[in-house]
């Protein structure tokens, strides 16, 4: 009998603890392997791999995403000549009983082996912002770093709209910043930032120390903070933010993922952007990238046209051909370097 294609159960196990669009996961090839080879331990490894695996056990995606998971792969072993599968239909009786929340866990694992474990809300809006779920971008944003480990090694990183905290804590995990600034200005975003911050291991920084800092200060909080990277959260919002409050971060990189999507959050963001470049003293301007997912086209084209007239110069970064972590990533997410 043909052997199914190696790495399938890790692929759904990929998949499914991120909780991805169960229409992406591998469902074609699964009952392809099946019909193939018709083995309930294929499936039993998948289960085992996904319903019974530690992270989920202990982090849960949604009890209607893994019920939807568990109907779908019963569906496949019933279409085909494999013998039924007890543990199958003792885990979905097990998700039946549970009660729906109106938060769940999402488990990204990044290839490195480390693993973004999230807390994240079910609605895409929840308590008027769109802030406490991930977006394609932020995942586009990560991937990316992961990549390029070198524009973070060391350095001071400001993260803008930060959201729950997806792509500064992969970076935090995997390309080893001196110190990480997470912020955002909605303040149960920020709440729930914080709790994933750590969740993965990480204590911030109390906030008196993010506003404005002396060179002198800093090195004095980094003596004594043995923590690395340093981690601040920092209430940051770009309307109201001073160039001397810019000033004190001292970033050399700032990044932000999906916050291009409203025109007058376009124009607070080049305000923001103007700020970072007025205010750099004597110091490099920091180097700037944002991560965008375009869905309204006109939108973008705004914030491009804004960019020029605020003379910010831009390119786009060419996107790599190989997805380390997640395969199903939408094509029309792009990342800018901005030179402010």
């Amino acid at each position: 009998m043909a052997e199914p294609r190696p790495g399938l159960a890790l692929r759904f196990q990929r998949w499914f603890l991120a909780a991805r669009p169960l229409r992406s996961l591998p469902w074609p090839e699964l009952e392809q392997s099946l019909r193939t080879a018709p083995d309930p331990a294929m499936l039993a490894d998948i289960l085992h791999k996904t319903i019974l695996h530690p992270l989920c056990v202990k982090y849960p995606p949604s009890a209607k995403y893994r019920r939807c998971f568990l109907t779908e792969l019963i569906k496949k072993l019933e279409s085909t000549a494999v013998e039924p599968l007890d543990e199958l239909y003792e885990a979905l009786a097990d998700v039946l009983k549970e009660k729906e929340s109106t938060h769940c866990y999402k488990n990204y694992l990044l290839p490195t082996g480390d693993c973004v474990s999230l807390s994240e809300s079910t609605a895409l809006i929840s308590g008027g912002t769109t802030g406490l779920v991930t977006w394609e971008a932020a995942l586009l944003l990560a991937q990316w770093a992961l990549q390029n480990p070198a524009v973070f090694r060391d350095r001071t990183i400001l993260e803008l709209g930060s959201g729950i905290g997806f792509t500064g804590i992969a970076i935090c995990k995997t390309c080893q910043p001196r110190t990480f600034i997470f912020s955002d200005c909605h303040p149960r975003v920020l709440r729930q930032l914080e709790e994933n911050i750590q969740l993965n291991g990480f204590i911030p920084e109390p906030d008196v120390a993010w506003s404005i800092q002396t060179e002198s200060q800093g090195q004095e909080l980094e003596g004594e903070n043995c923590q690395s990277p340093k981690v601040i959260v920092a209430e940051l919002d770009w309307g109201s933010v001073t160039e001397e409050q810019l000033l004190g971060l001292r970033a050399d990189v700032v990044i932000a993922a999906d916050v291009v999507y409203d025109p007058e959050i376009i124009l607070a963001l080049i305000g923001m952007l103007q700020k970072l470049s007025t205010c750099r003293a004597d110091r490099r301007a920091p180097e700037v990238f944002i991560a965008s997912t375009i869905r309204n086209p006109d939108t973008y084209q705004l914030f491009q046209a804004e960019l020029d007239k605020a003379g910010i110069r831009w390119q786009v970064i060419p996107a790599h051909s190989s997805c380390n972590f997640l395969y199903d990533v939408q094509p029309d997410v792009t990342i800018l370097q901005l030179f402010v």
